[in-house]
């Protein structure tokens, strides 16, 4: 997973292997699948759409990197899933967290949290 901006943008794509990627701290599109999916249960278009506006647009997961995620957090235990239909009437698989994916969110928030303020430290170091 690696995470590119776009010239003269704000915008990062999480998934993209173009030249100007570089990578993301391992585990940080799980940590946002796992917090997107508090809110309620969501297919795949909808948590990649949460995260581009709980973002302010400023991170953009592709399916690329999205679906083979889904699939590993679920293999892991930390997702449960079902088939259903969506609101635009196709059928879609519906993702939800497992009581592991709850507690997982909870180790990994506290984990980035104390990792960001460290990086933070060191940017802000003369």
């Amino acid at each position: 997973m690696s995470l590119s901006s776009v010239p003269h943008s704000p915008k990062h794509f999480m998934g993209s292997t173009d030249d100007k990627s570089a990578d993301l701290l391992q585990g940080t599109l799980d940590l946002l699948i796992l917090k997107a999916l508090t809110a309620a249960e969501m297919h795949g278009y909808e948590i990649a759409e949460w995260i581009h506006a709980t973002s302010q647009e400023a991170l953009s997961v592709e399916e690329g990197a999205l679906y083979p995620a889904l699939h590993r957090l679920e293999l892991r235990g930390l997702l449960s899933s079902s088939w259903d239909v969506s609101a635009n009437n196709r059928r879609a698989k519906y993702y939800r967290l497992t009581a592991a994916g709850r507690k997982r969110l909870k180790e990994s928030t506290e984990s980035w949290r104390r990792t960001s303020l460290a990086v933070n430290r060191i940017l802000e170091a003369i």
